[in-house]
């Protein structure tokens, strides 16, 4: 006869769920709730008091496009241009890894807004100073491009802190996976790519996550560079109508909202990447 089974030794749905490791897929992550009611707090502004929070968000609407805009071209080039220093800043050579240090110590000890300045006000004039050396009408009329500046300006910046994310990240892989990779007959990019990089991506991708977040709210450092994102419109708005409170205040339940839903984006892709390892 079969054995009869304990009811009190069989665990309940709820306590499965409890089991570090044994979560459901497809739990609902609770910080979803705060960022239901910013949003909800932003809506509830806008209809009870249409004049001026529902003028500002419209004001700004261009803006909030311009600054999403921003943060994702950038963080594009920023993940290419870290990729590059940390694979020159782990490389044999010499020159690539004096290089890479020097690029990642010089960038993190300068300011961003500093940054943003320069490749916006100095780095034109440099250009134009060059062209009236040698003469070239093309480099001497040259005029920056204040939404370009200011993302060569994040990107340059950013990727020194990425470029010791990755290279954290690929140094995190035990040296005995490589040297097995390569007694295999791999080259040494194809073990990057099919060993190393497939594992250290999973280590970095909460600090990759948070550097999203950090950019997004840096991005209101483009304002000074002429870049009309939704800080400068915003600062427009406030000085037509002299509303400094409300108007500060709006702008920041925007930025929280936008950093919250990037915050969530990115542990639902931890997540995800961590379910496929398994």
């Amino acid at each position: 006869m079969p054995k009869k089974t304990n009811p009190e030794t069989i665990l309940t749905q709820k306590q499965i769920a409890s089991i570090p490791g044994a979560e459901p897929s497809a739990k609902i992550d609770a910080w979803w709730g705060l960022v239901i009611a910013v949003m909800a707090l932003v809506a509830a502004l806008c209809i009870i008091s249409p004049d001026p929070f529902l003028r500002m968000i419209i004001f700004m609407r261009n803006g909030i496009v311009t600054t999403i805009l921003v943060t994702i071209s950038s963080f594009f080039l920023i993940l290419i241009a870290g990729l590059f220093g940390a694979l020159a800043r782990l490389s044999k050579n010499r020159f690539l890894r004096g290089f890479s240090t020097v690029y990642v110590e010089v960038m993190r000890g300068i300011p961003l807004m500093v940054q943003l300045l320069w490749w916006y006000f100095a780095f034109p004039a440099l250009i134009r100073g060059i062209g009236d050396s040698l003469g070239v009408s093309f480099l001497s009329n040259y005029s920056a491009n204040a939404l370009i500046m200011a993302i060569i300006g994040l990107t340059i910046c950013y990727g020194a802190y990425m470029t010791e994310i990755y290279r954290a990240g690929i140094q995190s892989i035990p040296r005995g996976q490589m040297e097995a990779a390569r007694s295999l007959g791999m080259t040494y990019i194809q073990a990057m790519r099919y060993i190393i990089f497939p594992q250290a991506f999973r280590v970095i991708i909460p600090p990759v996550g948070n550097e999203f977040t950090a950019l997004l709210k840096d991005t209101s450092l483009v304002s000074v560079v002429v870049v009309a994102d939704m800080t400068r419109r915003s600062r427009e708005f406030i000085s037509t109508n002299f509303n400094p409170i409300s108007g500060w205040t709006f702008l920041a339940l925007v930025y929280l909202i936008l950093t919250l839903l990037s915050a969530r984006v990115a542990s639902w892709v931890e997540q995800k990447f961590s379910q496929n390892q398994r």
